[in-house]
């Protein structure tokens, strides 16, 4: 794609008593191959076979270890500390990457060095047997899309679409001055409460492939705990001086698509990666 050197990516998996799925998450990660991977695991004291498992890949992994820690927050915090890659993100013990996840994120940063902050636009999602079940495409990302709401989640659904944290990644440098840390006050929505830190320094690109997916399960915690996650992302979203759009406002998004929304002014054009197979490279573009 180009002839850039790839940048070293450091990728953090919290686990807790995560044995059913974590094998499956780990070789998602370490059978790309990645050639400038930092990979961290950071187990919570687990009292199944998720060491076992760790053990089996240690010798691929920059850092790990099992031990009682702050929360899920904490670790992912912990484990960033034991990186420098230039690139970051995290990966739940439970979801997966593709098989061209990390290559892509790669040459990407590399490609566009003015591109801070990454998300799919093609999330998808895995049923407890690791089986593709749905893709759930959105139409783009801008600044004044997420301070409107339309990335907050909402009780039963989503308002018009979700920034899925399995396919965010960002620069280190962003991740410094937005603070450098998860605030780990937040149990549920720190990954949120992140996107909206980012928000405030720099727009969220779109990319045009899936890059990884969340594993429906019956014990997450977003499963379980549904609404304090809704309730912390809103006090995040209120913090950052987000406001809803009223139900007149909402109801005319819901009718036209992205392209008119910004051509009436309800939307400004999303910044996107999209890949051109004509010319055979990616493209930044606003749609």
């Amino acid at each position: 794609m180009n002839a850039r050197p790839l940048p070293t990516i450091a990728l953090v998996t919290p686990s807790f008593n995560q044995g059913t799925w974590l094998d499956a998450t780990m070789r998602s990660v370490l059978d790309q191959r990645y050639p400038a991977l930092q990979y961290v695991v950071m187990d919570g004291g687990s009292g199944d076979d998720s060491v076992a498992t760790i053990e089996r890949h240690a010798s691929a992994l920059t850092h790990w270890e099992s031990r009682p820690d702050g929360g899920q927050y904490a670790a992912i915090n912990a484990g960033f500390a034991h990186t420098d890659g230039e690139i970051m993100g995290w990966l739940n013990s439970d979801d997966l990457h593709t098989p061209w996840t990390l290559r892509t994120v790669g040459e990407l940063f590399a490609r566009f060095p003015e591109v801070e902050w990454i998300s799919s636009l093609f999330p998808l999602y895995w049923d407890t047997a690791g089986a593709l079940t749905a893709c759930e495409p959105l139409q783009g990302f801008s600044r004044r899309a997420l301070l409107a709401g339309e990335f907050l989640p909402e009780a039963g659904t989503y308002a018009q679409g979700f920034i899925q944290q399995e396919s965010t990644f960002w620069r280190r440098s962003l991740w410094e001055r937005a603070g450098g840390a998860l605030d780990v006050r937040l149990t549920l929505a720190a990954d949120f409460g992140l996107w909206m830190r980012f928000s405030a320094l720099t727009e969220l690109v779109g990319v045009t492939v899936p890059l990884a997916g969340f594993r429906r399960q019956p014990a997450q915690r977003t499963a379980i705990a549904g609404e304090r996650y809704r309730g912390e992302a809103d006090a995040c979203f209120r913090a950052a001086g987000g406001q809803r759009h009223g139900r007149w406002g909402s109801r005319l998004r819901r009718q036209l698509t992205w392209r008119w929304q910004a051509r009436v002014g309800l939307r400004d054009p999303a910044p996107q990666l999209r890949y051109d197979p004509y010319a055979a490279q990616w493209r930044l573009e606003r749609r």
